[in-house]
């Protein structure tokens, strides 16, 4: 049950933080700001230097909480290789895995612990593959070679699937995406980008305020 309760708060949630830094503690900073504008799921990724610990901090301090709360936040793991990460991940307190391709090895441990596991793919081919593994969601990644409109040309013939577009999706182009189809969408560098290149963390707060405005706005439509 607990799976499929995240599956629907991760598609609730709608926009998904994939924050990389260069230190621990600098992507739970960017965790907290993100979350303070309103951005209820985060993926870490295993690009940052011990970022295992980063995780289990996040988790700490925002998984105990109630979800209707404004402290609450889905704390995951991105760029998942392999089986041996994903678990490492899961045990340092990861309630989701990302992964840039279908390893098929990583998505039967995530099921094997029913954790929802969201792997990489671009093709027809790929997607049907991670269907026919019990993915729930697959990322359309990187979804910068992409419009929107890829997502009803995939669910044409395959329609049963969740696809959650990641890279490449922007303020600009959010509303379309979710009005295409998106489960959710993902995203990395322009909800962190400026706040790095001047050091103010708080910018990332008002981006990610805009990109919920905006996700909101979409759903409403």
């Amino acid at each position: 049950m607990k799976k499929l309760q995240l599956i629907g708060r991760l598609h609730e949630a709608g926009v998904v933080a994939v924050l990389r830094g260069e230190s621990p503690e600098d992507v739970v900073r960017m965790a907290e700001k993100s979350i303070e504008g309103g951005i209820r799921a985060i993926e870490i990724t295993m690009t940052v230097p011990y970022a295992l610990e980063a995780i289990t901090a996040l988790a700490k301090k925002y998984q105990s909480g109630d979800p209707a709360a404004a402290n609450y936040a889905i704390i995951g793991v991105g760029t998942v290789l392999d089986s041996e990460t994903a678990r490492a991940a899961i045990l340092a307190g990861a309630e989701f895995v990302v992964s840039p391709s279908v390893d098929e090895a990583t998505i039967r441990l995530c099921n094997r612990y029913r954790v929802p596991v969201m792997p990489g793919a671009v093709t027809i081919a790929d997607i049907t593959k991670a269907l026919e593994l019990g993915v729930d969601v697959v990322k359309l990644f990187p979804g910068s070679m992409f419009s929107p409109s890829i997502i009803p040309t995939l669910k044409g013939p395959l329609p049963q699937a969740n696809i959650m577009p990641t890279g490449g999706v922007s303020l600009s182009n959010l509303g379309e995406w979710i009005k295409s189809g998106a489960f959710a969408v993902g995203i990395g560098g322009d909800l962190t980008k400026d706040a790095v290149k001047t050091g103010n963390y708080d910018l990332i707060t008002d981006k990610a305020r805009a990109y919920m405005d905006a996700f909101r706005k979409a759903k409403a439509e």
